[in-house]
C-alpha cells in the first residue's frame, strides 16, 4: 500500500511538473528589455563607458525604447575636467559619432553603480522610494539583454574598483529572476578578462551566455585615440557594433551568425559561449530577438500595388450604394422620432390618471408573456419522455 501511494504521489508531481513546463514554454515572447552596465570608474577606463553608450545607442536603433532601458553608468566621462571633448564621448578616432548626445537616458550614475544595486535590478527587490524609471518590470514573456563591462578576472568583475560581483552571486540572481518568472528567455553578454568564468555557476534554463574571453585570456582595448589621449573601444564590443551597423529592426540576422563574426585573430582572445541551458537552436533566433524591437511582420511576396481602376469604380458604387442606404436608415430615424415625440405627448397627457398607468403597466408585463402559450406547449411535450421512462422503472 505504501508503494502504491508513492508511486501516485510521484506520479502527481511528475504531472504537475508537466504541466508547468507546458505553460512556460506556451508563454508568448510579448516584451524586450536591456540593462546595460559598466562598471568601472576613472578617466584611464574611458573605453568602458563608450562600450556600454555604443550598445545603449544600437538597441535604441533597433527599437528598444527607453523605458526598457536600464543604463548603469559608473562615471561620468563627458563631464570629465580631462575630457578634451566637453560634453560628448566618442568610440572611434574620427569622432564622427558623439555617444553622449541629447537622448541619453542614464537610470544609474557614480556612486548609484554597486553590486548591490545591481543585484537589486535583476531581482526586483527594491525599497519602495525607488521610482519606477529604474526598475526592471519586466514579466514572463520578457526577453533580456544583459551588457556588462569593466575590468575582471577569474569568476568575478570589479565594480568601482572596491568590490566585486562573483559567479555565484550572478547565478543566485538570474534563479531568482528564472523562479519569479521575470524572463523568457535570458542572454548575458560581458566584454571583460576571462568573461567566461562568470558564467560557471549558472543553472536557470532559458539563459544563453557569451564572454569576450576564456579563462587564462584577457580582453584588449582596439584603438588610442590621440585627442582624448587613452583608448575609446574593447575589440569584443568594436567587432560587435561592426555587426550591427550593417543591420536593421527588419533583419533576421540570428545570432549564431553574430557569435561567428567574432574571429579570434582580431580580438587577440577567444570569444566562447554557452548554450546548454538555452533550448532554440541559434541558427533559428534573431539577433533583433535580443537587440531591438518585438514587432509582428507580415511578408508579402509582391509589394503592394494601387487600386485598379474597375476596383475603384466597383468601390465608388459600394459607396454610393451605402450612402444611399444611410440616407433611408436617416428618413426612418426621423420618422421613428416624429412618432416618439408624439407618443411622448400622449403619455405626458395619461399621467395623470392612476387608472390609466396601472393599465398600461399591466399591458407591458403581458406583451412580455406573448410566447407563453407556445413555451407551455414545449413543456409538456419534454416531460412526456421523462414520464414513460418513471413509468417503465416503476
Amino acid at each position: 500500500m505504501k508503494l502504491n501511494m508513492k508511486s501516485v504521489v510521484w506520479l502527481l508531481l511528475l504531472i504537475c511538473n508537466t504541466i508547468a513546463l507546458s505553460s512556460s514554454e506556451a508563454t508568448m515572447h510579448t516584451n524586450n528589455w536591456a540593462v546595460l552596465v559598466c562598471t568601472s570608474r576613472f578617466w584611464f577606463n574611458y573605453r568602458h563607458m563608450a562600450n556600454t553608450l555604443s550598445l545603449y545607442r544600437t538597441v535604441k536603433r533597433l527599437g528598444i525604447p527607453d523605458e526598457r532601458i536600464i543604463l548603469m553608468l559608473a562615471d561620468d566621462m563627458a563631464c570629465n575636467a580631462r575630457n578634451k571633448y566637453s560634453a560628448q564621448v566618442f568610440n572611434n578616432e574620427n569622432h564622427k559619432l558623439n555617444l553622449y548626445g541629447d537622448n541619453v537616458e542614464v537610470d544609474y550614475r557614480g556612486y548609484e553603480v554597486t553590486v548591490e544595486n545591481f543585484l537589486r535590478v535583476l531581482t526586483g527587490r527594491h525599497e519602495t522610494a525607488v521610482p519606477r524609471s529604474k526598475r526592471l518590470l519586466s514579466d514572463e514573456g520578457s526577453h533580456i539583454l544583459l551588457y556588462m563591462t569593466g575590468h575582471g578576472g577569474d569568476e568575478f568583475l570589479k565594480f568601482q574598483d572596491s568590490e566585486e560581483l562573483q559567479s555565484h552571486d550572478l547565478a543566485d540572481a538570474v534563479k531568482q529572476m528564472k523562479e519569479k518568472r521575470r524572463f523568457k528567455e535570458l542572454l548575458v553578454m560581458v566584454d571583460t578578462c576571462q568573461a567566461y568564468t562568470l558564467f560557471s555557476q549558472l543553472q536557470s534554463p532559458g539563459v544563453l551566455a557569451i564572454g569576450s574571453s576564456k579563462k587564462g585570456e584577457n580582453s584588449y582595448s582596439h584603438h588610442l585615440d590621440s585627442d582624448v589621449g587613452v583608448s575609446v573601444v574593447d575589440r569584443f564590443t568594436f567587432y560587435t557594433l561592426a555587426f550591427f551597423e550593417r543591420l536593421n529592426m527588419y533583419d533576421n540576422a540570428s545570432l549564431i551568425s553574430l557569435f561567428g563574426s567574432y574571429d579570434p585573430q582580431k580580438l587577440l582572445s577567444t570569444a566562447h559561449y554557452r548554450t546548454d541551458l538555452y533550448e532554440r537552436r541559434l541558427e533559428e533566433v534573431p539577433v533583433t530577438d535580443f537587440f531591438g524591437s518585438v514587432m509582428e511582420t507580415i511578408h508579402t511576396d509582391s509589394p503592394y500595388r494601387a487600386i485598379s481602376i474597375s476596383k475603384s469604380s466597383n468601390v465608388k458604387i459600394k459607396m454610393s450604394s451605402k450612402k444611399s442606404v444611410q440616407d433611408d436608415e436617416r428618413r426612418k430615424l426621423i420618422d421613428s422620432n416624429a412618432q416618439h415625440q408624439a407618443d411622448n405627448t400622449n403619455t405626458q397627457a395619461q399621467e395623470g390618471c392612476p387608472f390609466t398607468r396601472f393599465c398600461n403597466t399591466l399591458r407591458n408585463k403581458m406583451e412580455k408573456f406573448e410566447g407563453l402559450d407556445s413555451i407551455v406547449n414545449y413543456g409538456l411535450v419534454a416531460m412526456l419522455p421523462i414520464l414513460a421512462v418513471s413509468t417503465w422503472l416503476s
